[in-house]
């Protein structure tokens, strides 16, 4: 069986794109796990730009009509007929005229919404999602052989637009090879986040108001964040507005540096409102950093489980607040091993690479 991957980009892990880093991944650990995998990226510069990597990657130009599927990419859909085509993304034209190439020709494909058919993310213009899902969205989910949840806001999400669809539940893996970084804990308590800097769908004004209620009893704690997006102004006009000390923004890190960053913090939060499932959160877990998330994250099950941190409800600074309150603690008291020692036990016993590529297969049979 061969897999082909079709994004949009070019699968740079390199980039703030959690789909296409999640695309590089899988494909990956597909190719290590002896799967016949490539990626197919669409972009407006089919320049080869990226990192060395060990799957196969063709890039097509993308066309300036949305729908349009190009004639170079075409023909290679239909030269290689015999593929199970793996869609990444919801809501994207060209999506919809690939699904009904595939059907026409009766070619078999799954997607990946990455978080697109959660009820938040339908909620967001709904009443334009409402009819492009009637004349556009459809066709995908009438066609398709799979579709590819990765958490159970998204399996309830599908539910409601389309219930006759066939869900599979299935989180993402995490690469455990993380290179040991020797950096001790940041010296006072460190509270971080990584990720786009999106102040709605990333809860960054509940975590700036947590954060700001927290410091008035532990006034030496620091909150660094790491990445960039329009809600950086937001972060700055908080700060100058509450006058809170401690907060760093770091802009965009990659590689070696961020984990740095990353390994030093105590606490990794991520409030979010609208997740599918954020690789941030598995990256601080490798380095023992016990995280705060919210439901909507989907990972908060799996969180509460190993006991890998503290979970919380969807837009609650009190829970948020307490949280970092409670992890505080039982670091000055020397009791945050367990939560140490369960972020990497939830990584060893959920997101392990090898055992779920096996249940990857699934998808495709």
């Amino acid at each position: 069986m061969e897999i082909v991957h079709i994004v949009l980009g070019k699968a740079n892990p390199e980039r703030l794109n959690g789909v296409n880093k999640v695309v590089f991944n899988l494909a990956s650990e597909q190719t290590k796990a002896g799967r016949k995998v490539s990626v197919w990226g669409i972009t407006e510069y089919p320049i080869h730009d990226y990192p060395n990597r060990i799957f196969h990657t063709e890039l097509f130009k993308s066309e300036k009509m949305p729908f349009r599927i190009s004639n170079q990419l075409k023909e290679a859909i239909l030269k290689n007929n015999a593929a199970t085509y793996h869609l990444h993304g919801g809501w994207i034209p060209l999506f919809s005229s690939l699904a009904k190439l595939f059907a026409k020709h009766q070619i078999k494909f799954v997607i990946t919404p990455h978080g697109a058919y959660n009820e938040v993310a339908m909620q967001r213009s709904q009443w334009i999602k409402k009819v492009y899902f009637h004349a556009f969205e459809k066709t995908i989910l009438k066609h398709v052989h799979k579709v590819h949840s990765i958490g159970n806001s998204e399996v309830e999400g599908l539910e409601k637009i389309y219930p006759s669809v066939k869900s599979f539940l299935l989180p993402y893996g995490f690469d455990q090879n993380v290179t040991e970084v020797n950096v001790l804990k940041n010296r006072d308590f460190t509270i971080g986040f990584v990720g786009r800097l999106d102040t709605q769908t990333k809860g960054l004004d509940l975590l700036m108001e947590a954060f700001y209620q927290f410091q008035k009893t532990e006034g030496n704690s620091k909150l660094w964040i790491i990445g960039d997006g329009e809600g950086r102004d937001f972060i700055e006009k908080y700060i100058l507005e509450k006058k809170i000390n401690n907060v760093v923004l770091w802009g965009k890190k990659f590689g070696k540096e961020k984990d740095e960053l990353i390994s030093q913090m105590h606490v990794f939060a991520h409030p979010s409102r609208n997740e599918g499932l954020p690789t941030s959160v598995l990256e601080a877990a490798s380095f023992g950093v016990p995280s705060i998330v919210s439901k909507a994250t989907n990972v908060a099950a799996y969180v509460t489980q190993y006991q890998a941190g503290i979970s919380i409800d969807n837009n609650n600074v009190s829970q948020l607040m307490s949280a970092m309150d409670k992890l505080c603690k039982a670091y000055a008291r020397n009791q945050a091993v367990n939560y140490v020692s369960g972020a990497r036990t939830m990584l060893e016993k959920v997101f392990d690479w090898p055992i779920l590529v096996e249940k990857y297969d699934e998808l495709y049979t």
